[in-house]
């Protein structure tokens, strides 16, 4: 790879973060707003939609959601305070218990999910239709994958 096709890359790949961590960021935002009726956040949403039809561990849900385990620890903490999400015992380890939603936490899950629907509606008319919005997830998860297969060791 010459010089300038080095720059070439470098440059489209920064660019690529850059609006990853806005689209990151704006997204929270939105989620935010959203789940705040429920007395959630975007983080405490996306680790009770995580657990809400499989149980695990809270390592495990760190892995899926792509953040640390002692981030997930706090929030599943807190959504257990909250009556939101229980800990189980762990048939396959003694000491990591399995994080899941409690029927509370379900329904304030399913609450949020229908405010997202609206949103949902809003940015596939503003993309041009569902088939743009899967083809962008697409080159997203891909970029995402790339990303983890190129030597990233940080499996939280």
């Amino acid at each position: 790879m010459t010089r300038t096709a080095e720059f070439g890359a470098a440059e489209a790949f920064s660019r690529a973060a850059v609006a990853v961590f806005r689209l990151n960021g704006r997204f929270t935002a939105a989620l935010d707003r959203l789940a705040l009726a429920s007395g959630l956040s975007a983080a405490r949403w996306q680790i009770l939609t995580t657990v809400t039809d499989e149980s695990l561990s809270v390592s495990a849900v760190a892995r899926r959601v792509g953040t640390t385990r002692q981030s997930v620890q706090r929030i599943a903490d807190l959504l257990v305070r909250q009556g939101l999400a229980i800990y189980l015992d762990n048939p396959a380890h003694r000491r990591a218990k399995l994080l899941t939603a409690t029927e509370q936490g379900v329904a304030a899950k399913r609450e949020i999910d229908s405010c997202l629907a609206e949103l949902a509606r809003q940015l596939c008319e503003g993309l041009g239709g569902e088939d743009e919005v899967h083809r962008t997830a697409e080159v997203l998860r891909g970029l995402s994958g790339a990303l983890s297969s190129i030597g990233s060791d940080d499996s939280a």
